[in-house]
């Protein structure tokens, strides 16, 4: 994968999280299928469940999770965002 693909890959992924983030869709995006659907379906789940109070704060604690995993892949290098996120498919943080 070239530089400008990584760069690129990069920050789709980084405005993702920071956009879509309680949803996971930057995970689909970078292949992390299995975290990505825990990321959905708790906050769908809390969504669905809203009308009891409590569980609002899972799909809060969901968007909060996927704008800090936004910042990091902006923040790391091209080279370290590879590394650690498409070759070493580290699913959280």
């Amino acid at each position: 994968m070239t530089t400008s693909e990584q760069s690129s890959k990069k920050i789709v992924a980084g405005i993702l999280g920071i956009l879509l983030g309680s949803l996971g869709i930057h995970k689909f995006y970078l292949g992390m299928t299995q975290p990505a659907i825990i990321m959905l379906a708790v906050s769908l789940a809390g969504v669905f469940l809203s009308f009891l109070i409590l569980p609002i704060f899972a799909t809060w604690a969901m968007g909060i999770i996927g704008l800090i995993e936004g910042i990091i892949y902006l923040t790391k290098s091209d080279a370290e965002f590879a590394k650690t996120y498409e070759v070493g498919k580290k699913p959280w943080f």
